[in-house]
């Protein structure tokens, strides 16, 4: 059996898959954050390039990947698909376990698959200059080399306790060219309110959407918004990586029986496993597992309430119908910093809903663990984001031992954690420690749930 198993570049697929095509039901509408009617495509080209909003509510099947991104994904792509044979030993586990590894791009995770094609239509509508936030640095790097490579101006607004403890991404943005500012900050009046009513705040994902979407329709310069998660358009990018996985587990004689994916606002999850999905949707494999995890400090599908809520802090977004921890949620400062998201893609929760996927949360600790077997089994370092999928596919495979079975387990890698060292010093020095959100806190956030 093959520990790495390669494409050749001709095998990077020329379509993305849109799951819209095969879903059972109608995903909610989006709403007007003032009027809270349906947005139109009018409501959303001061944020989008109109390619961009036509891709958001496309029910086509596939769609045609451009030549110019095709040509960029060759960079990196197609990403390898390892055999985790030493992690199986490890484990004593009579599971098969693959994973895809997204860490090999030029930003070290998967974010790129979106971003080169968002900087592309972008500028292909005329686009000098993009806003946007980030949460661990990795959809903001991802950005910026999209941003350089297509000669774009890019802001971004790094939610501030990521912005102290991964300053190498920050360094990482600004060699690519972008400017990168602390969120909240003195650059916006979303951030100054936020400064005001809290000088010491840590950020949060849903602040820093507000920055950046003000940044963009308040600025002298033709400015547009570019956001790294959550939107259909965004997940659809990402299914570069499932499709590719298909093949490569063809070449290996083998399906899976279980999919794990770690999740914040769904896009690697989604990118990974809407392949797979539609599979299972379409009744040609029923019995397929689809196993979504999140971290107990921000767990949006296993605590959530379902509702319309806003994406940003500031109500400037338009309404999303999802699991929600409320829009004024500001998460414990955990090193997941890409999975500290109040909300989630509204796809993925109406599949949670359905039971077509599964949800768990699980601690910062046990994912360290996890990441650490892993660095010292199989070699690559993993994001605390992908130590996420680690941990769930872990789980699985100990399941599997237990009860004498052999199932295939693939899972996303989403990336590697290079930028993340500090987070493993801590741990090993024993200063890491567990984040349970208080269900006050929880409570204390849906109380400001817009009425719909």
């Amino acid at each position: 059996m093959h520990t790495k198993l390669v494409l050749d570049e001709e095998d990077i697929p020329k379509a993305w898959y849109n799951i819209q095509a095969d879903l059972p039901f109608n995903l909610p509408p989006v709403l007007h954050p003032g009027t809270k009617q349906p947005v139109g495509p009018d409501d959303l080209a001061p944020l989008f390039p109109m390619e961009l909003i036509r891709q958001e509510v496309s029910k086509e099947r596939y769609i045609e990947i451009p030549e110019p991104v095709r040509e960029v994904y060759r960079l990196w792509r197609p990403t390898p698909l390892y055999r985790a044979h030493r992690l199986e030993r490890a484990l004593q586990t009579p599971a098969k376990i693959f994973y895809k590894y997204e860490g090999v791009s030029p930003a070290g995770s998967h974010k790129p698959n979106t971003a080169v094609a968002q900087a592309f239509y972008n500028r292909q509508a005329g686009t000098k200059r993009i806003t946007t936030e980030t949460g661990a640095g990795q959809w903001g790097s991802a950005l910026a080399f999209a941003g350089k490579l297509f000669d774009i101006e890019v802001k971004v607004y790094m939610v501030r306790v990521s912005y102290e403890q991964k300053p190498y991404r920050r360094a990482l943005m600004e060699t690519w060219g972008a400017q990168v500012v602390p969120s909240p900050s003195n650059d916006t009046n979303a951030g100054r309110a936020v400064l005001a009513a809290d000088p010491d705040s840590p950020g949060s994902l849903g602040i820093a959407i507000s920055e950046a979407v003000e940044d963009a329709v308040t600025s002298k310069t033709p400015t547009k918004y570019a956001l790294g998660s959550v939107l259909n358009h965004v997940l659809m990018h990402q299914t570069v990586i499932g499709l590719e996985a298909k093949r490569q587990l063809e070449m290996a004689g083998v399906y899976p029986d279980i999919l794990v994916g770690a999740i914040g606002g769904g896009s690697n999850f989604a990118g990974f496993t809407y392949p797979f999905i539609g599979d299972k949707l379409t009744g040609r494999a029923p019995n397929l597992r689809v196993v979504a995890i999140e971290p107990t400090a921000a767990p949006s599908l296993t605590r959530g309430v379902y509702a319309y809520d806003f994406g940003d802090t500031s109500m400037m977004t338009p309404l999303l119908k999802m699991y929600t921890l409320g829009h004024s949620f500001v998460p414990a400062p955990i090193h997941a910093g890409g999975l500290r998201y109040h909300g989630m893609a509204s796809s993925v929760c109406e599949l949670y809903r359905a039971g077509v996927i599964e949800a768990r949360a699980v601690p910062q600790l046990a994912t360290f663990e996890a990441g650490l077997l892993f660095a010292r089994t199989e070699g690559i370092v993993p994001a605390p984001e992908a130590a996420h999928a680690i941990r769930g596919a872990v789980d699985e495979a100990i399941r599997c031992r237990e009860e004498g079975v052999s199932r295939t387990i693939v899972f996303n890698l989403c990336g590697h954690g290079h930028f993340d060292m500090t987070a493993y010093e801590r741990y090993l020095r024993g200063e890491l420690q567990d984040y349970n959100l208080p269900e006050e806190e929880i409570q204390r956030a849906l109380a400001e749930l817009p009425q719909v």
